[in-house]
């Protein structure tokens, strides 16, 4: 049972590779500089780690269920909210915080049908933050979140229309 599957390799198209270096570079690129150069008044945390997940799935695998709109944007969204509450109720104890913001996360996206694997580290964000991020409260839901999600995903529907061999999004809601 934990034997696994044969693998096999498809070689991916140079055009591919190509299309996700540039997308990923023009969205990290453009969220970076919005939260480095215009709002770098808050902790350089703005710009979470997540956001580097979801260029991986915004660019190399656009058609995947995980990085429709819908499940970006709710799929942050909602985690956030989650990890901001977790922290706010067990802020006391961040083991728990923590893993009930990233497990409640899961859940919450599994049954609202957003999954978006980057919003569990955005939940986690939301309770191992700098205490710059901490005093965000909620509206860590919306700047850097919503914000930084939004960037991402208006440059992905962009580039990942360009190139003839890509369609983005598969479907909206």
């Amino acid at each position: 049972k934990m034997r696994g599957q044969k693998r096999t390799k498809t070689p991916i198209e140079f055009s591919e590779i190509f299309w996700s270096w540039i997308g990923s570079f023009i969205g990290v690129g453009a969220v970076s500089l919005v939260f480095f150069d215009i709002v770098n008044h808050v902790d350089k945390m703005m710009l979470i780690g997540s956001f580097g997940a979801s260029a991986v799935l915004l660019f190399a695998v656009s058609g995947s269920p995980l990085a429709q709109p819908r499940n970006v944007l709710g799929g942050f969204m909602v985690s956030a909210l989650i990890g901001v509450t977790a922290y706010k109720l067990f802020s006391h104890d961040l083991w728990l915080a923590s893993a009930v913001a990233v497990s409640t996360s899961i859940a919450v996206m599994q049954l609202a049908q957003i999954l978006h694997p980057p919003g569990g580290a955005t939940a986690l964000i939301a309770v191992i933050g700098s205490d710059d991020i901490h005093s965000l409260g909620y509206s860590y839901v919306f700047l850097p979140v919503g914000m930084g999600a939004s960037i991402l995903l208006c440059i992905a529907i962009v580039i990942n229309n360009i190139p003839k061999n890509r369609s983005y999004p598969q479907y909206w809601v």
